[in-house]
């Protein structure tokens, strides 16, 4: 029996659609909750991966999970008129003037009123195209349309070294990106092909923290800016790091608007890390986090006032930074009531925690001492922990001596 050749065809088909067939599930994914969290906060989006690393497809996914129908542009094999509008000569230009065209997967997005933009190859399009995506990009309008509010915009690149014809992007382009670092997960890829990828939510924001959410997000970057006022405005030196992340007052501004969302959405560390990092670069990014820590760390002037039964935190690096501010405060006033006092907290954050951590504060506390004043008792109980610290250090030296 012959069996027709179109008929081999459908059974192919039917082949394939079980191949494409695929399910989700809630999954831990850092990179995946802070893609998801810089669409929810309406900024768009640029990840950065190798060829082949499933950008793509991720962004895939996450429209299907978002039920938002997906426009995909190649932006490397567009001129700058599709996006900047073609010119159309009316019946008197004159008075008129000249509207631009936009193109048609932009009328389709307006009909549509929501979707997800997917601006593929970014890295490959040539400057006059990047320039003509500036307006796409920040202000969301299209020749003479403007985008939906309901339109998210997500872009994806190579580096340039693995870019088919790759151009670094332009500073005012990628000052306009959320740069999000896509790498693979081992344990994703292989549960992925066996037919089950991270599922793609929306963080769940609590309407009763957002003024409260909003408050932080201000003065976390005011609070770091007032401090250090070089960061308000950094541009790169090289060409490279130009074309990525760094800090500006544009910049600022989506990390507070990043920082808001995710406080009321209470994300984690990890994925807040990712997206400051992304926005004002790491150097910027890493001040901020530290800056961040130290915000809901105790006023040293309030330890200082209350010494006794002091509540230290129990992390080691904020552990570190609050017995720094105490003997800063100590230093900036000195007297023999405060100076007596930081001993007393000192004593408790050797009884409570790592011994170590007290070493150098206790050193620095004890050159403030004046000569009228007389040596707490409490320094007694801290004399064995900077013994023992100096030597260990002295045979670390050792140790490092012999090796060479």
């Amino acid at each position: 029996m012959t069996v027709h050749p179109s008929t081999q065809l459908d059974v192919a088909g039917d082949l394939l659609a079980l191949l494409n067939d695929s399910t989700t599930e809630p999954r831990p994914d850092t990179q995946l909750d802070a893609l998801t969290l810089a669409v929810a906060a309406d900024l768009p989006v640029l990840l950065w991966g190798e060829p082949g690393i499933g950008k793509t497809a991720a962004l895939t996914q996450l429209a299907e999970s978002l039920e938002l129908p997906l426009t995909t542009v190649i932006a490397s094999v567009h001129e700058p008129s599709d996006f900047s509008g073609l010119p159309v000569i009316g019946d008197d230009p004159a008075t008129q003037g000249v509207p631009m065209a936009p193109p048609d997967w932009a009328v389709r997005l307006v009909r549509a009123g929501r979707g997800l933009l997917f601006l593929d190859e970014l890295s490959t399009a040539p400057p006059a195209v990047q320039a003509a995506l500036l307006r796409v990009v920040l202000e969301r309008r299209v020749g003479a349309l403007r985008l939906p509010e309901g339109v998210r915009i997500v872009a994806a690149a190579n580096p340039r070294a693995s870019a088919a014809d790759g151009w670094e992007l332009s500073p005012p382009l990628a000052n306009r990106f959320v740069h999000l670092r896509w790498i693979h997960d081992h344990d994703v890829v292989v549960r992925g092909l066996g037919g089950t990828w991270p599922r793609a939510t929306l963080p769940r924001l609590a309407p009763e923290n957002l003024d409260e959410a909003v408050a932080f997000a201000r003065r976390a970057v005011c609070t770091l800016l007032a401090a250090r006022p070089a960061l308000v405005h950094q541009l790169p030196t090289t060409e490279t790091r130009r074309g990525g992340a760094w800090p500006s007052p544009r910049s600022w501004e989506m990390t507070i608007r990043l920082i808001a969302f995710a406080t009321a959405a209470r994300v984690g560390r990890d994925v807040l890390s990712q997206l400051i990092r992304g926005t004002v670069g790491d150097g910027a990014g890493f001040e901020l986090l530290t800056s961040i820590d130290r915000m809901d760390l105790p006023d040293p002037e309030d330890l200082l006032a209350n010494p006794d039964g002091v509540e230290l935190p129990a992390r080691g690096d904020q552990r570190q930074a609050v017995l720094d501010g105490v003997v800063a405060a100590v230093r900036k006033r000195p007297e023999r009531a405060r100076w007596a006092a930081a001993w007393t907290i000192l004593v408790a954050a050797a009884e409570t925690g790592a011994p170590d951590l007290v070493v150098v504060p206790a050193t620095t506390l004890a050159t403030l001492r004046r000569d009228d004043w007389t040596i707490p008792a409490e320094i007694e109980r801290l004399a064995g922990v900077v013994s023992v610290s100096r030597s260990a250090d002295r045979a670390a030296a050792v140790v490092v001596e012999v090796g060479r």
